[in-house]
């Protein structure tokens, strides 16, 4: 059976066009083009897709000449699919090249060069030629120091590539624009070679051998800036990270050096840890004197390379739909263009590459194409490319997507800009992926202190004898009489005294924090104790927004499970205002923050529905396939919720959110893992990112991760969302007598036991003045739970989320003998066993709802009131090595009265978080 899913990832074009015969029955169509064309969610907020190419035309007269001259035709698609085999591509000749018989003339019997041909309809060219002008032209387009692959896309996209190949330039590079080019290479070569006599022992990872990086990114920001696109977002590795930083976004160098030299980026006494030099970051308006600016934004990436490519996506997405908005004759990709940056290994070798070009064309994680640019130094660290790969280029993997490939020769650098040509306009107007395969080498090892002659000796031996890039454009325009050896010399130095006078002035230098501007504007550094945020909403505003959850169009057919179940008894709590369930109260922290003109993404596997058929934030017509998200239809003036199920991805999918976040502080961000430890598929972005990026680089996020947790016999694999180990990531001092104030916290693990508690908690990600990532155990066996219920009661005006709950059951505080801190579902089991046992008024179950930061005060004034309980006890459904206990342990000992110790009750440490045997599991 083909799935929903799968089918609309199959391109329309790809299915057979041979004849099929007619359906006896005419309701019954080929599954493929049934869900392609029936499962409508175009119309629903956040579905963006490209508009669908012309189809490939023919005139007549170009059919015929194709048919009488099939031969020729062979010939020329031969050389758009094969001429970057013999094309010049390797500046270091490591690329051995073959004779191509598919490129011979002969292997099509086409014998005489002086035979003239009508081209109409075969090759974009004069419309007669002889056939040994047609091989020239040929041989000059796809065998010089471009190669193309395109014959593997779609047939109007393909057909686009060689009319704008064969047609070649518009015009030659003008004087002005070769002395452009050559400033930045110098300027380039200069910066490393004062960073090599001034700081030989500094890791700079320079870009010495792939100079023409930083030619093909300033006319990528120059073309960008004159076809109306307002902001480029950036996500790059450290290869050349400083040059780029340095010579063309505007990084002052000043505070580099200041850097360098030892200090922080950021102000005396901000609270953060700063990081290295090839991390850093800056977001620059640059004026290329076109109608307006083109702000360029260098994400900040960790060393994990590709992990930064989906953050970038993410944000750029975000951009995008702020745009939108804002706009709505604003078309996708047109205002908002994403560059990702690889290595060569790491593009072919990183998971997170494949991943994120899988979202690349979906409707709900396009960004109208990512231009991508590979700097393929033809090694990655020490492991030749025999070694790296399985395919012939690196590049190979783009093509999962139908992604078009342009390989240049980094060695030339007007030709780079040809390249760069091509790929941009194939975005600009196909709205898709493209890849840059820039092939140049590394001067130096993997950095500037390593020996690469080691594993590689000839490789280096050619690398060492053989001019620079610069120096051979330097000569190059000389020759043409561009400029002169005194103007060069005076560029060298007059970049060289730039250099020289930075490092002076960087010993006074004071930095600044460059967070907390624009739309991060009123954001701050959580550096003192707030109050809690009143995060209760009036009883009238819950039954409008509650009821508007569960409404839908005329002629709409709601499923008749959903209708009775979701519809109708949501309808009947509302009007109560009592026992509203999990799924209800997230619909009603949804609907109000809507309201309140903040917008809201959720994502994840299969979030419409949700993994337990709890959420039904989408309706999908019965009758029509239909998607409809009643949310989005409260007011005409109100946020937005965009529901985003996902691919069956979680490591760029989460980056994906994570770049969302970052964009802008009133976006409310949810990534729902289907199953709780599905995260740690995504633990790089989790490490590197959603935990650390405040600590590192001041870069806040309100990210919510929503994580189903408990045991409930479905296994290893299905019951813990690992709680241990985003607690072992918090920053949390140990030791509680400390004055650093708790909303310093890098991070908020949560996990509530009510509805009330989970709709304050979303909301309050927005109604405090700064951001901080929320993971919350999120509930499976309880989300229809009759006990695990709440009232309107408790979510009015003057109500908050509750770090700690206290035992609601116990009347009489002194007849306690023994008190009991848990957290999550294992509440609800515990009460019943202790009615069971008759054992109410002597055991006190006290909930610890929020884990990180560690909730001292309310715990403290607990314990107090309990002061003469003798017997404490923490108890968990999880193994003793996981689970809160590790990190519960030493805070709250501290808590206790002297002579007191903290209990431990619950199973025994396990390798596996929970078992697979169903008889142990109810023991």
């Amino acid at each position: 059976m083909i799935t929903a899913r799968a089918c609309r990832t199959i391109p329309i074009w790809r299915l057979t066009t041979r004849a099929v015969k007619p359906s006896p029955r005419p309701d019954i169509l080929a599954p493929s083009l049934t869900f392609s064309a029936n499962y409508q969610e175009h119309h629903i907020y956040g579905f963006r897709s490209p508009k669908e190419p012309t189809p490939l035309e023919y005139t007549t007269q170009e059919r015929s000449n194709r048919n009488n001259n099939a031969n020729l035709l062979r010939l020329v698609e031969s050389y758009r699919s094969h001429g970057h085999r013999a094309a010049s591509l390797d500046p270091l000749g490591i690329l051995k090249r073959k004779d191509t018989q598919e490129l011979n003339p002969e292997y099509y019997d086409l014998n005489s060069a002086d035979k003239t041909y009508k081209t109409k309809g075969i090759i974009h060219f004069d419309e007669e030629a002889t056939l040994g002008s047609i091989v020239s032209h040929l041989r000059k387009v796809y065998c010089g120091k471009i190669g193309y692959e395109f014959n593997h896309i779609r047939p109007e996209e393909s057909k686009w590539f060689a009319e704008t190949i064969e047609a070649g330039p518009e015009q030659e590079f003008s004087a002005e624009e070769k002395k452009n080019v050559l400033e930045l290479l110098t300027r380039s070569e200069v910066f490393d070679h004062f960073m090599q006599r001034k700081f030989a022992q500094v890791k700079r990872y320079g870009l010495e051998g792939a100079e023409s990086l930083a030619v093909a990114l300033d006319k990528l920001f120059q073309l960008s800036s004159k076809n109306g696109v307002t902001d480029v977002v950036i996500g790059m590795p450290h290869r050349g990270r400083l040059n780029i930083l340095a010579d063309l976004m505007e990084f002052p160098l000043d505070n580099l050096f200041h850097k360098i030299k030892g200090n922080s980026e950021f102000p005396s006494g901000t609270p953060a840890t700063g990081d290295v030099l090839s991390h850093l970051s800056n977001s620059p308006s640059l004026d290329y004197g076109f109608d307006s600016p083109v702000k360029v934004s260098l994400l900040h990436n960790p060393s994990h390379l590709e992990a930064v490519n989906p953050v970038a996506v993410g944000k750029a997405r975000a951009k995008e739909a702020d745009l939108m908005l804002s706009d709505k004759r604003i078309g996708l990709g047109e205002r908002v263009l994403c560059v990702q940056i690889h290595g060569d290994a790491a593009f072919c070798g990183q998971g997170v590459v494949m991943e994120t070009f899988e979202l690349a064309n979906l409707p709900h994680f396009t960004v109208g194409g990512s231009i991508h640019i590979i700097v393929n130094n033809q090694i990655g660290y020490t492991t030749p490319s025999l070694n790296a790969r399985s395919t012939t280029y690196c590049s190979d993997v783009a093509k999962m997507i139908n992604a078009p490939v342009i390989h240049v020769n980094g060695d030339d650098p007007l030709e780079v800009l040809e390249a760069l040509r091509v790929a941009f306009e194939y975005r600009t107007k196909f709205k898709k992926d493209v890849v840059l395969d820039l092939i140049t080498f590394r001067r130096w090892g993997h950095n500037e202190l390593d020996e690469p002659s080691f594993t590689q000796p000839l490789m280096y031996k050619n690398i060492r004898t053989r001019k620079s890039v610069p120096a051979l454009f330097e000569e190059k325009m000389l020759k043409e009489g561009v400029v002169t050896d005194q103007e060069l010399e005076d560029l060298r130095s007059s970049h060289y005294q730039k250099l020289e006078e930075s490092l002076k002035a960087a010993d006074s230098f004071q930095p600044e924090i460059p967070s907390f501007k624009g739309k991060w504007n009123g954001i701050e550094i959580p550096n003192r104790d707030y109050p809690s945020a009143d995060t209760g909403v009036s009883a009238e505003a819950l039954r409008e927004v509650g009821n508007a959850s569960v409404s839908y169009p005329e002629n709409f057919e709601v499923h008749p499970r959903l209708l009775k179940y979701h519809v109708t008894a949501r309808k009947q709590r509302l009007e109560d205002g009592k026992k509203l369930d999990w799924s209800t109260a997230e619909a009603l922290a949804f609907g109000s923050l809507l309201k309140e003109k903040f917008s809201l993404r959720l994502c994840g596997q299969d979030v419409g529905r949700g993994t337990f058929s709890q959420r039904h934030a989408m309706l999908v017509c019965q009758n029509s396939e239909r998607v409809y998200v009643p949310l989005n239809s409260l007011s005409n003036d109100q946020g937005y919720l965009e529901v985003a199920n996902s691919s069956l991805s979680e490591l760029a999918v989460l980056g994906v959110e994570l770049g969302y976040s970052w964009e802008n502080p009133k976006n409310l961000v949810i990534w729902e893992a289907q199953f709780g430890d599905f995260f740690n598929s995504a633990q790089v972005t989790i490490d590197t990112f959603v935990t650390s990026a405040e600590t590192k680089w001041l870069k806040q996020t309100g990210l919510v991760m929503l994580l189903p947790h408990g045991f409930d016999g479905a296994g290893p694999e299905h019951s813990s969302c690992r709680i241990e180990r985003f607690l072992q990531l918090s920053d949390e001092p140990i030791e509680l007598d400390t004055k650093r104030p708790q909303a310093l916290t890098n991070l908020q693990v949560v996990f509530p036991t009510t509805p009330a508690q989970y709709f304050h908690l979303l909301r309050r990600q927005l109604k405090r003045p700064y951001r901080k990532p929320l993971v919350v155990a999120s509930p499976k066996a309880i989300l229809r739970a009759p006990e695990a219920v709440s009232d309107f009661e408790d979510l009015l005006p003057g109500t908050s989320f509750q770090p700690v709950l206290d035992d609601p059951s116990i009347k009489d505080v002194k007849r306690v003998k023994r008190l009991i801190f848990l957290t999550g579902k294992f509440y609800y089991e515990l009460v019943a066993q202790r009615a069971k046992r008759g054992l109410d008024d002597s055991i006190s179950l006290v909930r610890i709802e929020e884990i990180s930061p560690f909730p001292k005060k309310e715990l403290e004034s607990l314990i107090k009131k309990y002061s003469h309980v003798e017997d404490f006890v923490w108890c968990q459904e999880e193994p003793q090595n996981a689970g809160a206990f590790i990190f519960v342990q030493a805070r709250l000992q501290q808590l206790l009265p002297q002579a007191k110790n903290l209990k431990f009750i619950g199973r025994e440490a396990s390798a596996a978080p929970a078992t697979g045997i169903s008889k142990q599991h109810k023991a």
